[in-house]
């Protein structure tokens, strides 16, 4: 098993993380995003949008680092990461959804600002991001996990920029339940930290 990804892409510590979460052996292979390497046709044959975490497990090729949760939950046949009732598989794919619309457009976005120096509005981006934390932090109030009585890929997937939002200047401060859910997600057996970076509030 093979796992393409770049040490500072939150989308990849995604997927690395999981691997890690599961007890998987997985060879890294790092993506150099500052030469354009994912841009280039070796690449694109992985992965036509060009885009981190792409895993090969034998002859499967499974892009997007969602896509790579629901995988490995199913092919390890992890129904307590991948709920399979109809109330707790439709929870976690609600959330699947929020990591990858409100949280790539909030703090994600934020933080490509910072970190990357990508051109986007970073104003908007923290507002954004404020709006998505409010509502992670309702969602935790009274309940230790995001979509289940236990951690599911939801709450794998809203980590990684959920506990670097600092880094865009979104300050987690005013979100108790969710400094103390990803304090959980931290205390999970094989957990791996998603690198720093001294930018943003960090800084």
């Amino acid at each position: 098993m093979k796992l393409y990804h770049h040490p500072l892409s939150g989308h990849a510590h995604r997927a690395r993380l999981f691997i890690s979460l599961l007890g998987q052996a997985a060879e890294l292979i790092d993506v150099d995003l500052a030469s354009r390497a994912h841009k280039q046709p070796d690449f694109l044959k992985l992965n036509p949008f060009g885009q981190l975490p792409v895993l090969v497990d034998g002859d499967v090729v499974v892009p997007d680092s969602n896509a790579i949760l629901v995988y490995l939950s199913k092919k390890l046949g992890r129904t307590d990461w991948l709920p399979e009732t109809p109330a707790e598989a439709a929870a976690v794919q609600r959330w699947l959804s929020v990591a990858a619309g409100d949280i790539a457009f909030g703090p994600a976005a934020a933080r490509l600002v910072t970190v990357f120096g990508a051109k986007l509005d970073a104003e908007a981006a923290i507002a954004r991001a404020h709006v998505v934390l409010r509502r992670m932090e309702d969602a935790l109030a009274g309940q230790p996990w995001i979509a289940a009585p236990q951690p599911t890929i939801a709450d794998v997937a809203l980590y990684s920029y959920t506990a670097r939002a600092p880094e865009g200047y979104v300050d987690l401060k005013e979100y108790a339940n969710v400094r103390q859910w990803l304090a959980r997600v931290e205390a999970l057996p094989g957990f791996v930290a998603f690198q720093r970076t001294p930018v943003g509030l960090a800084d």
